[in-house]
């Protein structure tokens, strides 16, 4: 499946009836673990990247081109569209450009480019915001820069707690004008606001992780929502994982003691691709 093909499936979603929650990757065997669970889209987090890049917390210490190289890695092993999170597109709306570029180049299906003032100002407390018209600017610039017209672009806002719907508003109305494909909220915690969001626009919507309340994709798809983000626990229970091994090794207990927790060796072949390595091996060596 060509990255073309990939980003039709995704634009595919997005005009859908229905509201899917992606699998939250973070490297090649975990995008192809979710592609075998049958999800069909993945997301690369710029938190879970940060960390599984740098061992750096969600503070946009990583870089563009680090995002980027992961991303191009899990798109490499499998064919689930991956959408990544671009932050704030890493600087000023020429940045933004680069952003698209780069991530575009890698094979991404969709990418969102947020509202937040990032990265965190000197002697500053709390999420900032840019302002509508850098924002504006950026959510044109991210278009313009796109040479595929399927892949997807994303206006992201987190804006709804600090400011409301009415700044809400003016910010989904820039993503329209811009020509964004869709909008991704963050902060929305009821009902009463997934139905406001829908009666402010028409373009799919995306939202971030959301509270029990909104667990309910029945009634997200009924009100717009394409995509619905479930947080990015797998890379957790993974961390998890890791420590408990290496626990147990540390303190003189066997390898074999692991054995149950482990995954089974056809489960390795298969996340790894060791049949079509075999067949190669067999054809070109």
């Amino acid at each position: 499946m060509t990255v073309t093909e990939r980003r039709r499936q995704y634009r595919g979603l997005l005009q859908d009836s229905g509201c899917c929650h992606p699998a939250s990757v973070f490297d090649p065997v975990s995008a192809r673990l979710a592609e075998a669970a049958g999800f069909e889209i993945a997301m690369l987090a710029g938190s879970v990247a940060s960390a599984t890049v740098l061992g750096a917390p969600d503070i946009v210490v990583l870089t563009l081109t680090e995002l980027a190289e992961q991303a191009r890695r899990i798109v490499r092993a499998g064919r689930l569209p991956l959408m990544v999170d671009a932050d704030h597109g890493y600087g000023n709306a020429l940045s933004v450009m680069r952003t698209v570029e780069e991530l575009e180049a890698a094979g991404v299906a969709a990418l969102t480019i947020e509202d937040t003032h990032l990265p965190r100002g000197f002697g500053t407390q709390g999420d900032e915001f840019i302002s509508l018209e850098e924002f504006a600017g950026k959510m044109r610039a991210a278009a313009a820069a796109r040479s595929d017209r399927e892949l997807v672009i994303l206006g992201r806002t987190g804006v709804l707690p600090a400011q409301g719907e009415e700044s809400l508003a003016e910010r989904v109305k820039a993503c329209e004008e811009a020509g964004a494909d869709g909008v991704f909220f963050t902060g929305v915690r009821t009902r009463e606001q997934v139905a406001a969001i829908h009666a402010m626009t028409s373009l799919p919507v995306v939202l971030g992780t959301t509270p029990p309340e909104l667990h309910d994709r029945e009634f997200l798809a009924a009100n717009g929502v394409r995509i619905a983000l479930q947080g990015h626990m797998p890379f957790q229970v993974a961390v998890q994982a890791l420590q408990a091994s290496y626990e147990h090794l540390r303190a003189g207990r066997p390898p074999a003691g692991l054995k149950e927790s482990a995954a089974a060796p056809d489960l390795m072949k298969r996340v790894l691709g060791q049949d079509r390595y075999d067949a190669w091996t067999d054809e070109f060596l």
